[in-house]
C-alpha cells in the first residue's frame, strides 16, 4: 500500500515561533530590571564616603554632600574620609597647585639669578659680588668697598655702576625686595654712628633710596641694619672681615600668604 506524502507547504509558519522573541523579550525586560534594581539600592554609607571625598577634593575642608531625592536634600555629611579607610575616592591634594606655584617660582628666580650671575660676572671674578638662591630668594652679596668709603653711608661714585646693572633685571616684577647691611664686628661708636647696627643699618637705607631713583618701586623695597650678627666668614682675619661688610639685596619668593590680611590680636579681659 502506498502513502502519499503531504507537499511540503513552504509558507506555512511555525505556530511555535512566537516563542522565541517571546524568550528575547523576557530576557531584555530581566536585564532592564537588574539595571534599575542596582541603581535604586544605594549604600549609603559608601555614598556619604563618595560626597565627604569629592568635598575634600574641591575645597580642601571637610565635604558636605547633598542628595536630591523626591524633592528632598540630605544636608552636612560630615567628612569620613580620615576616619574610614575604605574611601571610594583618594582625596586630591591640593597642596599640588600650592606646591606647584612654588616650584614655578623657584625656577623664574633661578633664572633670574643665572642672569644677575652672568650680568655681574667680573665683580664676581673679582670676588666683590657674589648671587646665590637660599630658602627666602636670591641673594645678591655686594662688598662695602663697592659702594662706601670706610665708616661711611654716603655712597660712592662707584656704587651706582653696580647698582645701575642690577636695578633693571629686579625692577619690572611684584617680588619684594629686603636690602640688609651687614658690618665686621670691629665696634664703631663716633659723632655719626652709635654702634654697627647704626651704620648697617643707614647704609641698607641708602641703597634703597638709590634703587628707588633707578625706578624700582618703593613699595617693594625694604631695610634691615643687622651690624655684625650675620657673618658669612670669621672675623679673625682682615680678608674675612672684608667679605662680612657687605650689603645684601634679597629678592624674595612671592608666596600666596605675602598679602594676606593681617588679624589683629586683643587682650583678653581677666575676670576678677
Amino acid at each position: 500500500m502506498l502513502v502519499r506524502r503531504k507537499p511540503l507547504d513552504d509558507d506555512d509558519e511555525n505556530p511555535e515561533r512566537w516563542l522565541v522573541s517571546y524568550a528575547d523579550f523576557i530576557t531584555l525586560l530581566f536585564a532592564f530590571f537588574v539595571v534599575m534594581y542596582s541603581i535604586s539600592s544605594v549604600n549609603q554609607g559608601k555614598y556619604n564616603e563618595l560626597m565627604s571625598s569629592m568635598g575634600t577634593a574641591f575645597t580642601g575642608e571637610g565635604g558636605t554632600g547633598h542628595l536630591k531625592t523626591n524633592g528632598n536634600i540630605n544636608p552636612n555629611i560630615k567628612n569620613k574620609t580620615q576616619n574610614q579607610a575604605g574611601s571610594l575616592i583618594k582625596p586630591l591634594p591640593l597642596t599640588y597647585l600650592y606646591n606647584e606655584k612654588i616650584r614655578r617660582e623657584r625656577e623664574s628666580l633661578t633664572k633670574m639669578g643665572i642672569d644677575l650671575s652672568n650680568k655681574l660676572s667680573p665683580l664676581i671674578n673679582e670676588g666683590k659680588v657674589r648671587v646665590m638662591q637660599n630658602n627666602r630668594g636670591i641673594r645678591i652679596d655686594i662688598n662695602d668697598s663697592l659702594l662706601f668709603t670706610p665708616g661711611s653711608a654716603e655712597l660712592a661714585a662707584a656704587a651706582s655702576t653696580v647698582l645701575s646693572e642690577i636695578a633693571p633685571m629686579i625692577k619690572d616684577n611684584d617680588r619684594m625686595i629686603q636690602v640688609e647691611g651687614h658690618t665686621d664686628n670691629i665696634a664703631i661708636h663716633n659723632d655719626l654712628f652709635y654702634s654697627n647696627w647704626e651704620l648697617s643699618a643707614v647704609r641698607a637705607s641708602s641703597v634703597v633710596r638709590m634703587l628707588s631713583d633707578t625706578g624700582v618701586a618703593e613699595a617693594r623695597l625694604s631695610a634691615l641694619g643687622f651690624g655684625a650678627t650675620q657673618p658669612i666668614t670669621e672675623n679673625n682675619t682682615e680678608l674675612g672681615r672684608a667679605k662680612n661688610r657687605r650689603v645684601s639685596i634679597m629678592i624674595l619668593y612671592d608666596t600666596p600668604n605675602q598679602k594676606d590680611a593681617a588679624l589683629e590680636i586683643t587682650p583678653k579681659t581677666i575676670a576678677k
